[in-house]
């Protein structure tokens, strides 16, 4: 601490020479000013002082002046006002200002030295805990970053994995064939011409590949029956939104997926099943899919019909408007050309989506 340099402002030489005298019989390095805007000059220079001790009353730039200034501009350096008016609400205003302390004249030389040591230890303490604040946030920042790639990897090895679930149902119902894969893309494309977030379509994203998941509890001897099935069976099939749901519910990354597998069956009107929702009640990404979900299972082959046009598709989505579909996702399906739909079929029937809202269905944009 000893060596410090101190700036002595005082408009008395006198009052400068003693404490310069005092201060300098303990080591410190002082540097005088004879007013508050010399003491100012001398700080812009460049030169670095440890401590700014001042006189408060003075006529060129008075200490208050003198201290808010320094403040301001070194903030890092502690100031001392050292005053003859013994009025508290000066002190107390110097203090306001941000003034470490004051000293009242007279003062012998240990008083003096023992305040001036409080506040270059303070101001060595606030160093230290800057230095190990600004090292702490670098830490945090690495870890978080750290973090950010963790769960990035956790999330594509949870896509990977929801991608196998998905070719089971395929293998186990040779129906769907194809269909998660279309699905996905065409929903993808109608929540990017909707400009929902990132997050959003990610979510609408796994919760239309994994919409079918359920049927994996469905009996086969139900769910690949050629004929029409019974009103038991029917039944039993229509519990796979529930049992989809109750799979996923269990993973916490799948929880809001969960909710749209439960409702992709759901109507705009309320006519759906298993909960009879109706509008905003059904979660926005089961609306989306539900558009998505007709438009390839009209332009898809069925064992009972060929495939039918994107246009007959259209036609169809646009008479269920209000009742089957939400009327504004509607208009947005209405308002994607034909020929987008045509080349991302080809582009799906390729290696196959991501369950992701980067670039994922090649690199057309539904706005086309």
């Amino acid at each position: 601490m000893q060596n410090e340099r101190i700036l002595v402002v005082d408009d008395e030489e006198t009052i400068r020479e003693i404490v310069s005298s005092m201060l300098g019989g303990a080591q410190f390095q002082c540097r005088q000013a004879a007013s508050g805007r010399q003491a100012l000059s001398i700080l812009e220079s460049g030169e670095e002082f440890g401590l700014i001790l001042s006189d408060l009353m003075m006529a060129e730039m008075d200490g208050i002046a003198l201290l808010e200034r320094a403040k301001e501009r070194f903030p890092d350096v502690p100031v001392v006002m050292v005053t003859a008016v013994h009025d508290l609400s000066v002190a107390l205003q110097a203090l306001r200002n941000g003034a470490y302390d004051y000293l009242l004249k007279p003062f012998e030389r240990d008083q003096l030295l023992a305040m001036v040591r409080r506040a270059l230890e303070h101001r060595r303490l606030k160093r230290e805990n800057d230095a190990y604040r600004t090292k702490l946030e670098a830490l945090v920042e690495i870890r978080t970053q750290e973090l950010k790639v963790a769960l990035s990897e956790l999330k594509e090895s949870y896509d990977i994995t929801l991608a196998a679930f998905g070719d089971t149902l395929e293998l186990k119902d040779a129906e769907t064939l194809g269909h998660t894969r279309r699905v996905t893309a065409y929903a993808i494309a109608i929540a990017h011409k909707m400009e929902l977030a990132k997050e959003e379509v990610d979510t609408i994203a796994r919760g239309a590949f994994l919409h079918d998941i359920g049927k994996l509890a469905i009996p086969d001897e139900i769910l690949k029956k050629p004929g029409k099935l019974t009103a038991e069976e029917t039944a039993i099939m229509r519990e796979h939104a529930y049992s989809g749901y109750k799979i996923l519910s269990k993973i916490r990354f799948l929880a809001d997926p969960a909710e749209i597998v439960y409702a992709h069956q759901e109507c705009y009107d309320g006519s759906g099943y298993p909960r009879g929702l109706k509008a905003d009640q059904i979660p926005l990404g089961a609306r989306i899919f539900s558009i998505a979900d007709t438009l390839d299972a009209i332009t898809s082959d069925r064992v009972y019909r060929p495939a039918q046009t994107y246009e007959a598709a259209q036609n169809e989505i646009r008479r269920c408007s209000g009742t089957q579909f939400d009327p504004r996702i509607v208009e947005v399906f209405l308002s994607i050309p034909t020929s987008f739909w045509v080349g991302l079929r080809k582009d799906v029937s390729g290696p196959g989506v991501t369950l992701s809202a980067g670039p994922t269905v090649s690199k057309k944009s539904a706005a086309n």
